[in-house]
């Protein structure tokens, strides 16, 4: 069974969303390490990777089903933050955006009947879950630590271990 003609313009249209990811984590990860928050831009680029895989299980997954990946426009991202807690707030607020399209996904699977994809999607569920866990996590240390700059370098050393 091949991938129905819409199944196959939103995987398309999802590797663009992750290779977008990808670099909005890459301007982030720049701007932290301009500030000096080395473990913060650590964490970023680690993210970055990881979204540049999940384009990539995408990619290979369309010409498996033997379609055709058409590549999409890559949109400059935001270039700065005012602080890491501000670009973790936002790199929660996206993985949510991503949770939200990755389930569209997975409804356009059940509507189609494909399994397959189904059984792909199920994957990429469970890392959302993930994603959007560790980001909260990373988000509520930051606040418990206020205007402390100890703890902020704390959790920023803490961040360069990932």
């Amino acid at each position: 069974m091949q991938l129905s003609s819409k199944m196959t313009q939103m995987i398309n249209s999802q590797i663009q969303a992750e290779i977008q990811s990808a670099y909005l984590y890459l301007a982030m990860a720049a701007d932290l390490e301009d500030k000096g928050y080395n473990g913060c831009a650590h964490w970023m680029q680690k993210q970055f990777s990881e979204e540049m895989e999940h384009a990539m299980k995408f990619y290979h997954y369309v010409f498996e089903r033997n379609e055709k990946v058409v590549l999409e426009a890559i949109e400059k991202p935001q270039a700065t933050w005012d602080c890491p807690l501000c670009a973790f707030k936002d790199t929660l607020a996206h993985e949510q955006v991503v949770s939200k399209r990755i389930y569209d996904l997975y409804e356009q699977a059940l509507a189609d009947k494909d399994y397959a994809t189904g059984e792909l999607l199920q994957w990429f569920i469970k890392e959302q879950v993930e994603e959007e866990a560790s980001a909260q996590a990373i988000i509520t240390r930051m606040e418990m630590a206020g205007d402390s700059k100890g703890s902020l370098l704390y959790i920023d050393k803490e961040l360069g271990k990932r």
